[in-house]
């Protein structure tokens, strides 16, 4: 099969734009354009898959359409695709196997949504679309309160509290701080955290991430093209994806994501590598409890100690064997939900090539994955990236 790398990315700033859909796909799609090395226009692209939630139902019908009009990839075979949180994720992993198959050269990736024009209310409605309508939504059960239970159970289960929480939270805005594309740039205290404004016990304000407006564009190519481009790509070695019970309580257990746990081992097992071969890592951290999750079901620490490693602040960026969210990932850098996951993949390639802010750069990255969930863990995509072509 083909091997397929990243020539280009890029993305609009995350949080409250003053674009609307438009123009915000237009910005990051010319982000991309720009940070391709050489000889790349988009009339060369073969294919184009954009994730999005339709975010208050604006553009529901042919949102892809639409998009690349403004974006000069007008006549591009596009599609838009939609699971939750997880939708540019997915699209991520369709333009990736578009070129596997041989069937496209060039192909984009992206995701979008614009979150911030509407009332209080309608949000609320909105974000509540990726759970089980019948027997979670019209029971009254928001995303906060679904993951508060997990939080209680993992807590009821494992040696851990809120303070390990609290610990995720204070990490992903240390290194969301210098991030010029980020949503929430500050620096919090354990203390500011621990005792934020309660959401769902035992969530603070300073366990959710934030509504965005954003944007983001992935340029993928095949092999035999590549130099075509540049001489410095980053390869996608991976791509592993799964599903799950959409309401809790059809779930075995509530205190992991089976979803993640079967993406992450097809995607570790396709690109040869094993959790301990990785050396950062974007995750969907959704809620701080999300990224404690995450920590065990990817590999990284055992099961029941994910508190133990948040505790121990073995995720903080140049200080343990991972980094995880060197972005600040979704509670500082943002989460526009269809544009999360291709963003995710926006700085694993900027962090593999070395064009992040200096101070966020992670030392001697050679592997980097990312990690997108639909809803409350329905979905998961998990991709592989490198600096070399074979690991």
């Amino acid at each position: 099969m083909v091997d397929v790398a990243i020539i280009g990315a890029g993305q609009t700033k995350y949080g409250n734009h003053p674009s609307g859909l438009k123009g915000m796909w237009a910005e990051a799609a010319k982000n991309a354009f720009e940070s391709v090395d050489k000889n790349f226009h988009p009339s060369k692209i073969d294919e184009a898959f954009i994730g999005s939630v339709a975010f208050g139902g604006s553009q529901l019908g042919n949102t892809a359409a639409l998009l690349t009009e403004h974006s000069a990839m007008k006549g591009v075979p596009v599609r838009r695709v939609e699971n939750a949180c997880a939708s540019s994720g997915f699209a991520l992993r369709d333009a990736w196997m578009a070129i596997k198959s041989g069937q496209a050269d060039i192909v984009v990736a992206g995701g979008i949504e614009k979150m911030n024009d509407l009332t209080p209310e309608r949000k609320r409605f909105w974000l509540g679309v990726s759970g089980d309508t019948e027997w979670e939504r019209l029971a009254g059960l928001t995303f906060p309160g679904t993951y508060a239970l997990m939080a209680r159970r993992y807590f009821h289960e494992f040696d851990s509290t809120h303070d390990d929480l609290v610990h995720i939270s204070v990490k992903n805005h240390m290194h969301g701080l210098d991030n010029e594309v980020a949503h929430i740039r500050k620096n919090v205290s354990f203390e500011k955290a621990k005792n934020g404004f309660m959401v769902a016990d035992p969530l603070t304000l300073y366990d959710c991430c934030p509504t965005s407006d954003g944007a983001s564009c992935v340029i993928l190519a095949a092999d035999h093209v590549v130099k075509e481009f540049t001489d410095d790509p980053v390869w996608m070695l991976s791509s592993g994806a799964a599903s799950d019970n959409l309401a809790l309580h059809d779930r075995p257990s509530i205190t992991q994501l089976v979803a993640t746990q079967n993406a992450a081992k097809k995607a570790y097992n396709m690109a040869g590598i094993k959790p301990s071969d990785v050396d950062f890592a974007e995750v969907h951290d959704c809620f701080t409890i999300a990224e404690l999750l995450a920590t065990e079901d990817l590999g990284f620490a055992q099961r029941g100690k994910g508190g133990e490693f948040s505790r121990l602040g073995m995720g903080r960026r140049n200080e343990g064997d991972i980094c995880i969210n060197p972005s600040g990932g979704l509670k500082s850098k943002g989460h526009p939900l269809g544009a999360t996951g291709t963003g995710q993949a926006v700085e694993v390639f900027k962090q593999l090539k070395g064009t992040v802010e200096s101070s966020r750069i992670v030392r001697d990255a050679e592997i980097g994955i990312t990690h997108n969930v639909g809803g409350s863990g329905a979905t998961c995509a998990v991709h592989v990236f490198g600096r070399d072509r074979n690991v």
